[in-house]
């Protein structure tokens, strides 16, 4: 038996068995309390004769168990799919010749790594223009300053006229502007220039590479598909009763392709019409073991209730009959009844047996008529 979090099957689809969707669950604390082993059974007696109100007094084999109530914790299995924690498909605005990728399908890449280079020799011809225009825009500037100082002295010593220093002043400024935009050209230039080189916007997994070495690259189309899965997002859909139990932050058990796990509640949101919710779960998964696309199942805790449970062992079936062998007054009998959610290991009782009443647990499987 697993630990606390492992889900009840489904309720047995016989008329003597209860139908449910919902899974249940049973506490290592409940199963103490709902079975207390009698200090007076054996596991080797043998049968002896008698009767007991019109009942043959019969000892089976076994140990004697004391049934009690026990708390069944409810559940609910919801499947769904792993989710990347982010995904981008990363392109390019500049246009030009693809000259080299440098990332495979599957790669891991880092946040900042270069995936695809871009042709951009034009470019750089280009910024050998605008580094020779900064350099005249420079000496352009520094002259107007030194002509503009030089006559803004000439004029405090009324030794210029107010044209002349004015003339300067507007030379300098002519002269700032120019530099200013060479200077703008430049930056421009090389936010261009730097979309030559593709990045990865974060680290995480190649799913899709889509151009070559020799590919033409226009601005916007895709290059390279990238899933962050140092996380997975775990998205099912439930109904608005099972919702209501669900809150942000709670630990649920998880299982994604067989693999069971425990993931943390990140959010519930309306699905739409018919009262569907959608219920997120975040699944670490820093090795990358699991991928994006994986089935995933979450077991929702839906709340709790009393009831009576049995081992399976200690069932004995006659075909479509379910029952267990009871001790009353030192005699035994196999007595029929009715089973609910059946979890393995243990089984719910839902009719035929109380709470206090004493049973045979066989050493080995009943089957049919023992």
């Amino acid at each position: 038996m697993t630990d606390t979090t492992t889900l009840l099957q489904a309720a047995r689809s016989t008329p003597r068995s209860i139908s449910s969707t919902r899974a249940l669950r049973f506490t290592a604390a409940g199963l103490a309390a709902a079975f207390a082993l009698a200090a007076c059974g054996q596991s080797d007696e043998q049968a002896a004769t008698g009767t007991n109100e019109g009942v043959a007094s019969t000892r089976f084999a076994g140990t004697a168990l004391v049934v009690a109530d026990t708390t069944l914790t409810t559940s609910f299995a919801a499947a769904g799919v792993a989710e990347p924690l982010q995904q981008a498909t990363v392109s390019t605005k500049l246009m030009g010749t693809v000259n080299a990728v440098l990332v495979q399908e599957g790669d891991l890449v880092r946040a900042g790594q270069t995936l695809v280079q871009i042709d951009a020799r034009d470019l750089d011809a280009k910024a050998t223009q605008v580094a020779a225009a900064i350099a005249d825009a420079e000496a352009m500037q520094k002259e107007a300053a030194t002509h503009a100082a030089r006559f803004t002295a000439l004029y405090q010593d009324s030794a210029a006229t107010r044209a002349q220093y004015d003339a300067a002043m507007t030379g300098l400024a002519r002269a700032d502007a120019g530099l200013r935009a060479a200077r703008a050209s430049n930056s421009e230039l090389a936010a261009v220039r730097s979309y030559a080189t593709v990045r990865a916007p974060f680290s995480g997994v190649v799913t899709l590479r889509m151009v070559d070495a020799g590919s033409f690259a226009a601005p916007g189309a895709p290059l390279i598909t990238l899933q962050d899965i140092s996380s997975l997002r775990l998205s099912v859909t439930v109904p608005a009763d099972v919702a209501r139990h669900v809150a942000r932050g709670q630990r649920v058990q998880a299982t994604v392709d067989g693999d069971t796990a425990t993931a943390r509640i990140e959010g519930v949101v309306p699905a739409g019409a018919g009262g569907l919710y959608t219920v997120n779960a975040l699944l670490e998964n820093r090795n990358g073991a699991r991928r994006a696309g994986s089935a995933v199942t979450l077991v929702l805790s839906t709340g709790s209730r009393q009831a009576l449970a049995v081992p399976q062992r200690a069932l004995v079936r006659d075909g479509d009959l379910v029952g267990v062998v009871v001790r009353h007054n030192g005699a035994d009998e196999r007595r029929w009844i009715r089973i609910g959610d059946d979890r393995g290991a243990l089984v719910e009782v839902t009719s035929g047996l109380r709470s206090g009443e004493t049973i045979v647990v066989p050493a080995a499987t009943n089957t049919g008529g023992n």
